[in-house]
């Protein structure tokens, strides 16, 4: 068997044709099911004229067919865009407009939940059997090609696509299945959604060594320990709402043995240090893998496990065939206990964002110690201000910009305040992160209205009917007037401050 160098590649894993792929509520599927999935989709893409890099949107609930239509992309030769069925309408037009993807696949309830015309996207239905002759695939893709865009909010403006080759997602899911031990008798569970980079990590990891992985839709806590324990879960990823859902609302979690659960792991935001603990006391027999990243790099650092208690509020060091270090504001590599931007280097630095080269500019930069003609690489800049101690352990300072991270979710300020701006009721507002032990930081919006009697219970319905849950803020302060920097603007920092 060639060494994988395309995502499809996976598919090829060894793994026999009868074995457990993809678990759901309703149904369990084989390696040799989903291949073959995979395979009438990637056809029925060709049929529909989607050719080589052309952009196909993927739009489904996390289910098997989500999983064979990611697969079915990299076959066809194309991108895949994976959208969060969780976004509202505006916010998935957004995303097929600014991708120019070309064809849509999709089932019939989300697509009537989209309005209007989708201005000669092909459609796919996820959910059609396929019967029509096999199309050959056009010239075969190389591992530098674009694979995949995934959509991430920016600190301003709308969500901006990062662009993913197929070597960034295999290095990915190489360095993430050494370090954690990943073997082809692992049952994961699967609750983050495939349009963030970790969960995609999941599927792919899973596939690579021809295990298991269970996808779970869940609202309550006690509902992922009875998965676990059906399931005889091995490995679980979450963001700390998950482990604060865990260790504060599932009741059943301290009196359901859990030995088959070998390691868990955190991405999407730092843990409490006491829920670190809490965890610890109730899976004593599971190993925790604390981790840090950006999708524009993927995964940069993580704590060994037994590294946590001795440093609980660590990031850790740089994952397997990466290199981490902080650079000062000055362009100097930061002494010990200086702050400094983390830099990454290594195989899984993204391309860049999808038809924004100056913000590509911005993040991917050449190394700064490392010249081109000495061999020098392109570096991501991170945004995140970290200090590093004396024995190389990194740990996380604050971030440079004004992005909100709660409950795993990256939050543009910018996409929330014109929403709310939209009702006319409100003369300026800032949306900021104020923290928060439970989902990291909660989102809040301090404005200025229009008048005293304005009802900001109804300016707070209305931006529910526009926005995905985790991007309406918790409340709206009234205030006279919104605190300016020296250059006029807004001044979020003290904004965030006088309500930390």
């Amino acid at each position: 068997m060639q060494s994988p160098y395309l995502l499809h590649h996976l598919l090829d894993n060894g793994a026999d044709e009868g074995r457990e792929a993809i678990v759901s509520e309703n149904a369990k599927r084989t390696h040799g099911e989903l291949r073959l999935a995979a395979r009438n989709l990637a056809a029925r893409l060709r049929a529909a004229g989607v050719e080589r890099g052309g952009r196909v949107a993927i739009l489904l609930p996390k289910s098997f067919e989500e999983c064979a239509a990611i697969f079915a992309a990299s076959l066809a030769n194309a991108v895949f865009v994976p959208i969060n069925p969780v976004l509202r309408p505006n916010q998935v037009r957004h995303i097929l407009e600014d991708s120019g993807a070309s064809a849509l696949v999709t089932d019939a309830a989300r697509l009537a939940g989209l309005e209007g015309p989708l201005n000669g996207l092909r459609l796919v239905m996820a959910d059609e059997p396929w019967s029509g002759p096999e199309t050959p695939p056009g010239p075969e893709a190389i591992g530098e090609d674009l694979a995949a865009i995934l959509y991430t909010s920016g600190s301003t403006g709308r969500p901006k696509g990062v662009m993913l080759s197929h070597r960034n997602l295999l290095a990915g899911t190489r360095i993430v299945r050494t370090y954690l031990g990943i073997t082809p008798q692992e049952r994961i569970l699967s609750l983050l959604p495939f349009s963030f980079d970790y969960g995609l990590n999941q599927l792919l990891t899973a596939v690579e060594q021809g295990a298991c992985l269970v996808l779970l839709q869940f609202r309550f806590g006690d509902e992922i320990v009875k998965a676990l324990s059906a399931h005889r879960i091995t490995g679980l990823a979450g963001v700390p709402t998950i482990w604060a859902i865990l260790t504060r609302a599932a009741p059943s979690l301290a009196r359901t043995g859990l030995p088959h659960l070998r390691y868990i792991t955190n991405s999407g935001g730092a843990v409490p240090a006491a829920t670190v603990e809490r965890l610890r006391q109730l899976l004593p027999s599971t190993r925790i893998f604390l981790m840090y990243g950006l999708t524009e790099a993927f995964r940069s650092t993580f704590l060994p496990p037994e590294e946590i208690e001795r440093r609980p509020t660590s990031i850790g060091k740089a994952i397997p065939e990466c290199e981490v270090f902080p650079v000062t504001a000055d362009g100097r590599r930061a002494k010990p206990g200086e702050p400094g931007v983390l830099v990454h280097r290594g195989p899984t630095v993204s391309l860049g964002y999808w038809n924004r080269p100056e913000d590509t500019a911005r993040v991917l930069r050449p190394n700064p110690f490392q010249p081109a003609t000495a061999g020098g690489d392109t570096v991501c800049w991170s945004g995140d201000l970290v200090t590093e101690d004396e024995e190389g352990f990194l740990y996380f300072v604050a971030r440079e910009d004004a992005m909100i991270k709660s409950a795993g979710f990256r939050i543009s300020p910018t996409e929330v305040e014109e929403v709310l701006m939209a009702g006319g009721g409100l003369q300026q507002v800032a949306a900021i992160g104020v923290p928060d032990e439970w989902v990291g930081q909660k989102l809040v919006a301090v404005a200025v209205a229009v008048s005293p009697d304005v009802d900001t219970a109804k300016i707070l319905r209305e931006a529910a009917a526009r926005l995905p849950p985790h991007m309406v803020p918790a409340r709206i302060e009234l205030v006279d007037s919104l605190p300016a920097n020296p250059n006029g603007k807004v001044d979020y920092k003290r904004l965030v401050a006088e309500r930390s």
